[in-house]
C-alpha cells in the first residue's frame, strides 16, 4: 500500500501525522503542501480535502484528514501508541482532545502571530491573550509529566505525539524548554526514539528566515519582545486558561492578504 501524507514542515498538526507514520514503521512519503501560497484553497486541494487543511492521508482505498483520525488509523493498522487496555484508549483519546483544544490550538495560534503574519499586522493584545492560554497549558502539560516518563503508561502513545508537536520548533513563540523541566525531559525522551526527526528534516518546508516576496506573507527575522513565562512565573488558578467573553481587535488581520483574512480569525 502506498501512503502519501499531504503536509508542510511548518505544520505541527502534519507533524503529528508524520512522526507517528514514521515511529509505526509505515512507508510512506510526503507530498507539500504549499501553505503559504494558498494550495488549500486551492480547488484541487479542496476537491482533496474540503475543510482546506493539512494533513491528509491519502492511501490506495482511502483518503483520511484530522491529525487525530490519522493517528487512530495508524494505530488501528499496526497496534501501536494506543495504550495497552480500553482505559489507557479512553486516556489517550482524552490527551488528544485536550492538546486539540488547550494546547496545540494556543501554541500554533501564537507562533503564527509572532513570526508568520505580516509584522505590521500583529496586535500586541491578542498575542499577551495567547500568551495567557499558553501559559495555562504548559502549566497543565509539566505537571502531568512531573515523575512520569509519559503522559499514558509505560511507553509513548499518540498522546505525547499530539501534545510534543508544536514544541520542537525554533520559531519563537514565548516557549523555552529549560524553563519547564518536565516537559524538557520528556521532548528529550521522544526525540530520543528511533526514527525520530525534528518536523523541518521530516517534512518539505523550512523555517523562515525572512521577508520573500514571492510569498503572501513573509515569514518575519524577529519575535515580538514579550516576555518569557516558566513553570515557575505562577501556577495557573482553576479559572485562569478557560473560555471567557474576550474582545478582540477587530483590526488584527487588517492589511493582511486575502487568503489570511479568509483563513486566520483568532478565536478566544
Amino acid at each position: 500500500m502506498t501512503l502519501r501524507l499531504h503536509c508542510f514542515g511548518e505544520s505541527g498538526n502534519s507533524y503529528k501525522a508524520a512522526l507517528p507514520l514514521t515511529l509505526a514503521g509505515l512507508d510512506w512519503e510526503p507530498v507539500w503542501v504549499d501553505f503559504f501560497n494558498g494550495a488549500a484553497r486551492s480547488p484541487a486541494y479542496r476537491a482533496l480535502h474540503p475543510m482546506g487543511e493539512a494533513p491528509v492521508l491519502v492511501a490506495d482505498d482511502f483518503t483520511l484528514s484530522q491529525s487525530g483520525a490519522i493517528q487512530n488509523w495508524i494505530t488501528e493498522t499496526t497496534g501501536r501508541f494506543g495504550g495497552r487496555d480500553a482505559a489507557e484508549a479512553r486516556e489517550v483519546l482524552r490527551w488528544q482532545f485536550w492538546d486539540n483544544h488547550k494546547g496545540s490550538s494556543q501554541f500554533g495560534t501564537l507562533r503564527f502571530l509572532m513570526n508568520f503574519l505580516p509584522e505590521q499586522n500583529r496586535s500586541a493584545d491578542v498575542i499577551v491573550f495567547f500568551q495567557g492560554r499558553a501559559r495555562a497549558a504548559l502549566a497543565v502539560l509539566d505537571d502531568a509529566l512531573s515523575g512520569r516518563d509519559w503522559l499514558v503508561g509505560e511507553g509513548p502513545t499518540m498522546a505525547d505525539f499530539s501534545a510534543c508537536a508544536y514544541l520542537y520548533y525554533p520559531e519563537p513563540f514565548g516557549f523555552t524548554r529549560s524553563d519547564w523541566p518536565a516537559i524538557d525531559a520528556w521532548l528529550t525522551r521522544i526525540s530520543g526514539l528511533p526514527g525520530w526527526a525534528h518536523p523541518y528534516e521530516m517534512m518539505p518546508g523550512s523555517p523562515p528566515t525572512g521577508p520573500d516576496p514571492a510569498r503572501p506573507f513573509p515569514g518575519a527575522t524577529r519575535a515580538l519582545p514579550f516576555p518569557r513565562f516558566s513553570a515557575q512565573d505562577l501556577r495557573i488558578s482553576a479559572g485562569e486558561g478557560a473560555h471567557s467573553e474576550q474582545s478582540l481587535p477587530p483590526d488584527c488581520t487588517r492589511g493582511a492578504p486575502p487568503f489570511i483574512q479568509k483563513r486566520f480569525l483568532p478565536c478566544p
